[in-house]
Parts: C-alpha cells; structure tokens; sequence
C-alpha cells in the first residue's frame, strides 16, 4: 500500500443543499483514486442525512454552526462545539480540502491540523481574504462549481475528472417511500417553485399556467413542493393549476424521495434542483440572475429555460423577480418540458 493510500483526507463543505450536492463528486473522485484512503466530510447537520452511509465516506463530521450561532453563548452549544472539535482533530486529518472559498470553510480546515490545507487561490475565492488560512492555493476559474471543486484535486495527483453524482449512494441509511397520496396518484411530475431570493423565484401564476399546460398534455400529476416558510406559496399555485396539489416534505430524506420518483423535476436555482438532478432525476431550471453556465444543472444546458437580456446572470440578491424571469412566457417552459417527457430536448 502507498503512503498517498493510507492519506485522511478531510472535505469541508458545510452548506448550502446545492453546493453540497455539487461537491459529492470529490468524495466519489477520491474513493476511486485512493481506495484505502480514510475519507471524513464536515457538514452541517441538516445535510448530513445526504451523506450518512456513503460508502465512499469513513467519517461524517456533523456541525450545527448555524444553530450555535443563533446562541453562541449557551452552555449546550458550547459543549456541542467543544465536542465538534475534538472530533475534528480526532480525525487526524493530514489533507483538507477547503471547498467553500470563505472564512468559515479556511478556518475548519485550519482547526483539523492538517499539514496540508488545500483551496483556491484569493482571487477565485468568495472572501478573498480567506486564502490566509490554505497553505496550498489552487487557481482555477472554471464556470462551473462542480469544476472548481474538483481542480482541487490536482495537487493530490488526482485527475480533475470527470464527475461521478454516484445517486445510488446518496441518502444511504435513508430512503423513506412516497407519501401514500403520491403512490397512489400514480407517475407524476414535482415543482419546487421556492428559492432563497425573491429574484430566483418565478411568479405564482406562471409556473401555475406552466404546470396546467404539462399536467394537461401528458397526463402527469403535478405535486408542488413546499420547503419551511413556503407552504403559502405552493398552496397558492396548487389552487392555480388544476389538479395539483401541495406537499410539503416533512425531512429531507423525504423530499429526496420524492425527487428522486419524479418524472420531472421543475424549479428554479435551488438545492432542491441541484439534489434532483444529481439523484438522476430529469429536471428543468428555469433561471434568471444566475448564470447558467456557472449555476445551472451540471453538463446539462439543455435543461435550462433562461433569457439572456442585458441585465440577466447580476447574481444579485433582490426581493422581487425582475424582466430576466418575469419575461419567460409559461407556454416555453411547458414547451420544453414537454420535449424532455418524450426524449425530443
């Protein structure tokens, strides 16, 4: 066995759901290069059930920084963390690979003591200042996140590509079954119309008119996903479209269901589509102030609706959505849609 085999390497990619899920093809990258390599992750914890089983993955390091953060100060929380800590030196990492380009993601690699501290470079970093705590600066500018976190390999002597999703290892301990009222409905087709940003969010009644006109056409069930604080926002766009319903998934193994059934996953720049569209599922972006290239579904340009005006891909955080989205007519995105159902895209 080779010393690079008998490596720990620690990946350090806490959050969000989409950016996750875009670094799950390192974990898969690594396994294959170094196949006795201990592998550990550190993730928030509500993420974690992604990831829990993995057969790439040795160690899963759960942290709870936003939960701490709400009460940094709190007896519990800081027990918590101390624990968190313990575990992460525990780890013995002697590779950490930075894949979040900030402060929180530097400084978790620094606390691991790892000798090697692997990252981009400050300029391709989205707090540049960060670079302080890598030793090791990696300058790539590829479009894509799924690229640049695998251009961090390199240094390990590991082929940038190509990227392995591995859907069937995702959600390993957790594979709960439909809700009896999906089952029972049949084949159907899933909206997730939330989105972080006001901008990212398609209007209520165009993705009603653009569902009514899928559903209608081939004969899908159409179930409008709600994650936490959006339940308004699906119930009002069921009420829209004929014959849809809301649903909200109760956890995330669930909801990684219910992706993962679909026959077509709709929504906009969002974890939920990024997780559909690494578990296998055909999916269907419409976007906006984001660019597709560097956001979209991963080597699929064919699964995007967007217009390019001169103010598209800002990447501006704006409460309501501007002419990037609103402009989209229901009728392209049913359109394309469609064309993806019958293999036609």
């Amino acid at each position: 066995m080779s010393g690079a085999e008998r490596l720990r390497v620690l990946i350090v990619r806490t959050s969000s759901l989409g950016d996750v899920v875009q670094a799950v093809p390192v974990l898969t990258a690594l396994r294959r290069a170094l196949p006795a390599a201990r592998l550990g992750w550190v993730v928030e914890e509500g993420y974690a059930p992604l990831l829990a089983g993995h057969p790439a993955l040795d160690d899963l390091l759960p942290v709870a920084l936003r939960r701490w953060g709400r009460a940094p100060l709190r007896p519990a929380h800081l027990a918590e963390l101390g624990g968190f800590l313990d575990r992460l030196t525990g780890f013995g990492a002697d590779v950490a690979l930075d894949l979040m380009g900030s402060h929180k993601g530097a400084a978790i690699a620094a606390l691991s003591l790892a000798g090697r501290r692997i990252g981009l470079a400050a300029r391709c970093r989205r707090e540049p200042e960060s670079a302080l705590w890598i030793n090791e600066a990696v300058v790539n500018e590829a479009p894509h996140a799924v690229d640049r976190y695998l251009s961090l390999l390199v240094p390990l002597g590991i082929p940038s590509g190509p990227a392995a999703f591995a859907p069937e290892a995702l959600f390993a301990r957790a594979k709960p079954p439909l809700p009896a009222a999906v089952a029972a409905g049949g084949p159907y087709l899933f909206l997730h119309p939330g989105a972080a940003w006001g901008n990212k969010r398609l209007p209520a009644a165009t993705w009603a008119d653009a569902v009514t006109q899928i559903a209608r056409a081939s004969g899908l069930r159409a179930w409008i996903g709600a994650g936490p604080g959006e339940e308004a926002l699906a119930r009002e766009i069921a009420a829209r479209a004929p014959g849809s319903a809301a649903i909200a998934a109760p956890d995330l193994p669930s909801l990684g269901t219910l992706l993962r059934e679909a026959r077509l996953v709709l929504g906009g720049d969002t974890g939920p589509l990024h997780l559909a569209h690494a578990l296998g599922s055909p999916v269907l972006a419409v976007m906006g102030p984001t660019d597709p290239g560097r956001h979209g579904p991963y080597r699929a340009p064919e699964r995007v609706v967007a217009h390019r005006l001169p103010c598209s891909f800002c990447h501006r955080r704006m409460a309501e959505p501007r002419p990037c989205l609103t402009a989209i007519p229901a009728g392209e995105i049913a359109a394309r849609a469609l064309a993806l159902l019958a293999g036609n895209a």
